[in-house]
């Protein structure tokens, strides 16, 4: 089982994120784009990334908007360091 990281040092490493947030055990974080076939683009660079990393974030897309979810299903969906990985990975994509 993946070690959690407990909250203070999810916040301390959320300051080297650009907006994303800690919410219900989870970091999430919204992107909006220009149309439809920016976001399914978008989502489909982040796939080859996530599956790189063997960790598979939940998505959720409408129209331009995309919303990611972080959490480690090895660590009782709890935030690790893994999640911190694909979420710098996932910003370097734009």
């Amino acid at each position: 089982m993946k070690k959690s990281i407990n909250n203070d040092e999810i916040k301390k490493k959320l300051s080297d994120l650009s907006d994303w947030t800690f919410i219900q055990d989870q970091l999430r974080k919204s992107y909006i784009f220009k149309n439809f076939r920016e976001a399914m683009s978008f989502i489909i660079r982040i796939s080859y990334e996530a599956e790189q990393q063997d960790h598979h974030p939940e998505i959720y897309n409408c129209y331009n908007r995309v919303e990611i979810s972080l959490s480690t299903h090895d660590a009782g969906n709890r935030v690790t360091q893994k999640d911190f990985n694909l979420a710098q990975a996932i910003d370097s994509v734009l």
